[in-house]
């Protein structure tokens, strides 16, 4: 059981990462990245020297399957195909928005709800919204406006946001019943959930796997030239 690569590109982060178990052991990352087709193989280039290994010392590869920018997933996934297909290794597919929520678990306390989010177009969101036991609503496209959280916000219960969905959120939310996490997209929010896939034997299909878009992409009919 040896060294996993994750690829991370569900929003404009790109970020890939090697990790040995469910340790981390190097790391790029781009933060603001519109040019994911062209760094990402350089990035999967400078994790394995960073790491001191060779490509075929990779026991499997993560991928954050979604959901996200329709184009970035199809980059990350085309990476990560391409590595499982060169190396014969598998491949496992990590919930964008469940890794998010794993992450900001670790960071904050547990007695409150978390809400991973994605942003989409205008005021959408992706969102899940777990308690610290099960989701009371996984992967759905949200519309923020200030009473979308308002049946899950108490007095005693705090709502933890997280991803740059998040950003949108808190133009609507003040802080008090709300709280922003600094958690974003990171090939190293794969690290754990991977490990744990990877043990369990739990990987996807290489030849049938597709990204969770949520949504189709939003693909525009350019409007004939008037001669």
């Amino acid at each position: 059981m040896g060294y996993i690569l994750h690829i991370e590109t569900a929003t404009d982060v790109c970020s890939v990462a090697i990790s040995y178990q469910d340790k981390l052991v190097s790391i790029s990352e781009e933060k603001n990245s519109l040019k994911h087709s062209e760094i990402i193989t350089l990035q999967i280039e400078q994790v394995i020297i960073d790491a001191g290994i060779k490509q075929n010392e990779l026991s499997a590869v993560s991928l954050s399957e979604g959901p996200g920018s329709y184009t970035s997933l199809r980059v990350g996934m085309s990476a990560a195909k391409a590595m499982c297909y060169a190396l014969d290794i598998p491949l496992i597919g990590i919930n964008t928005l469940e890794s998010l929520y794993t992450t900001t678990l670790k960071k904050d306390a547990e007695n409150h709800l978390y809400c991973p989010m994605i942003d989409a177009r205008r005021m959408e969101v992706y969102a899940s919204l777990y308690n610290n036991k099960e989701p009371l609503f996984e992967n759905k496209p949200v519309i923020l406006d200030e009473k979308t959280f308002e049946k899950y916000s108490t007095d005693k219960t705090k709502i933890i946001f997280s991803g740059n969905g998040s950003i949108k959120a808190k133009t609507l939310y003040k802080p008090g019943k709300f709280i922003f996490s600094d958690t974003f997209c990171s090939a190293e929010n794969l690290i754990k959930p991977a490990y744990k896939k990877y043990k369990n034997k739990e990987f996807v299909d290489l030849a049938y796997f597709s990204p969770n878009y949520i949504k189709p992409p939003n693909i525009t009919t350019p409007k004939p030239k008037q001669l």
